[in-house]
């Protein structure tokens, strides 16, 4: 956390550091809650709409009632942008099913708590985003739709923290769950890609994958730069001979990979990669301008 973040609760905004929420909230207590995670750049938040109504899908699954429409929420998060001290960084809003009493029975939580946070936040420094980020396979595996449908983006995050200590652990950049077929479904905090023979892939989201939004725009990318492009599960083989793999997500945006499991992937920084990177930039560059 920065010394400039900021965060809006109550209808207030202070130092993210000053920011309080009850110890009996059910967020803390049993990670009933929901968030998203999305960039501002010029003052600017990219996507907002399309992160609010997976917010909002969200909320509907769990049955969490927002406790502002989603026009208020937008304007309340163009206010905590424009109260932080940089022209870019990273929102992470998180909608809780609020106060409550011990047990993990909701009825109890009569309303949901809302806090946004503004703050910088890079998941990989310069030097390996240039020389492309090192991966493992993780032995933790993703949740399955008949346990909690991906879709949702819920704050029961424990498997891919699980996953990314892994990561640390073997010194390794980033960590792939596999879902309980062993077929790949995400990062622990992006989704994945791979190219080979000029044609981009993707696990679909019945496979554990996120439906995230930096994804579906690298999928409509792909149709505007006539690279085909197809969404079907995929090994960790279809990664190892890949001859590009590259990592998407609102925090990651897009980040080339270098080795799998001690494997060399393809190229590094290699020809579509750049030309998504290229085209995704300009499409943030024409939104936020």
């Amino acid at each position: 956390m920065e010394n400039n973040a900021v965060c809006w609760i109550d209808g207030e905004i202070k130092p993210a550091s000053e920011a309080k929420v009850s110890v009996y909230d059910h967020g803390l207590l049993y990670g009933d809650g929901i968030f998203e995670g999305m960039r501002f750049y010029n003052k600017k938040a990219f996507r907002m709409e399309t992160h609010l109504k997976r917010l909002h899908d969200s909320a509907r699954v769990l049955r969490i009632s927002l406790p502002m429409s989603l026009t208020d929420i937008s304007l309340a998060i163009e206010e905590t942008i424009s109260a932080y001290d940089g022209l870019n960084g990273y929102i992470r809003l998180v909608v809780t099913r609020g106060v409550g009493s011990l047990g993990i029975n909701p009825v109890s939580c009569l309303k949901s708590t809302l806090l946004i946070i503004a703050d910088a936040l890079d998941m990989l420094n310069e030097e390996t985003r240039k020389r492309g980020a090192t991966l493992i396979v993780s032995s933790t595996r993703r949740l399955s739709a008949d346990g909690l449908d991906p879709r949702v983006k819920s704050l029961n995050y424990l498997n891919h923290i699980m996953a990314k200590m892994e990561a640390n652990y073997a010194g390794a950049d980033e960590a792939l769950l596999l879902n309980v077929q062993g077929r790949l479904a995400e990062g622990s905090a992006d989704n994945v890609f791979i190219v080979k023979d000029g044609v981009l892939s993707t696990p679909p989201v019945t496979e554990g994958a996120l439906d995230g939004v930096t994804r579906n725009i690298v999928l409509g990318l792909a149709e505007d730069l006539g690279i085909k492009a197809q969404v079907k599960p995929l090994s960790p083989f279809d990664v190892y001979t890949a001859d590009e793999c590259f990592l998407t997500g609102t925090a990651a945006e897009l980040i080339t990979v270098a080795t799998l499991d001690g494997r060399s992937v393809g190229q590094v920084n290699g020809e579509y990669f750049c030309q998504f990177n290229a085209a995704y930039k300009a499409l943030i560059a024409k939104e936020c301008e």
